[in-house]
């Protein structure tokens, strides 16, 4: 193997802790959908569109994984287990993680918007199973999309959003999740919008009562002294 092909395996490696070798990682669809794609894309860019697109069907048939061969696509990109689909514009960054049944979608070009259909992932993005990003937004550096989102607006820098439609979470997740997620998606019930908002409320309404008692302590009248 060569040096390249041994440091993208040890990538998808430390990102999936069933691997129990290369070899193993070798096999997963995903690293072969990428093998045929970089083929595809080198066809689709020399202007052999029809080869292209035969090296796409071949690859969707072995892997359930449809790459479009104009997508561009950076290095140590992991797609774990399959049924994913990446448009014609999409722009995968260095360090991407895309789990099962994502779509990175387009907006409709029957509307007269041309060109850039598909979003873009900066580097170390990670896209959680079943989320859909749709449309030419960015979803910035490092930023974590959890499981069944519906992301439709960019998303900034190292934000981690989640739900339909996606919402950043608004708390910080590194103390719960810290290095590497899986999925995109930060576990335990702290991290959930709902409930951060509730808590949020129920601290304003804690201080609202304390002002309030002591409005009542100033506002009733003083008990009068007695002159001996």
């Amino acid at each position: 193997m060569s040096s390249s092909l041994i440091a993208y395996l040890d990538s998808v490696k430390s990102r999936d802790p069933a691997a129990r070798s290369r070899w193993d990682v070798l096999f997963y669809p995903g690293v072969t959908a990428l093998g045929l794609h970089r083929v595809a894309h080198w066809l689709w860019e020399g202007r052999l569109f029809f080869l292209a697109r035969l090296v796409n069907h071949l690859s969707r048939f072995l892997t359930s994984i449809d790459i479009h061969p104009g997508a561009k696509i950076g290095k140590r990109f992991f797609l774990d287990h399959g049924f994913s689909v990446i448009g014609e514009s999409a722009e995968i960054d260095d360090d991407v993680t895309i789990y099962q049944h994502v779509t990175l979608g387009g907006t409709n070009p029957t509307t007269g918007i041309g060109g850039k259909r598909h979003p873009t992932l900066r580097s170390g993005v990670v896209v959680g199973s079943g989320a859909q990003v749709l449309g030419p937004i960015e979803v910035g550096e490092g930023a974590k999309i959890g499981a069944n989102s519906v992301v439709t607006k960019s998303v900034e820098p190292g934000q981690t959003v989640v739900g339909i439609p996606a919402k950043p979470v608004p708390i910080d997740v590194v103390h719960y999740s810290p290095g590497f997620m899986p999925y995109g998606t930060p576990c335990g019930e702290d991290v959930d919008p709902v409930r951060a908002k509730l808590c949020e409320m129920e601290e304003d309404i804690g201080k609202l009562r304390a002002e309030l008692q002591a409005l009542r302590a100033t506002s009733q009248p003083q008990p009068k002294v007695k002159s001996a």
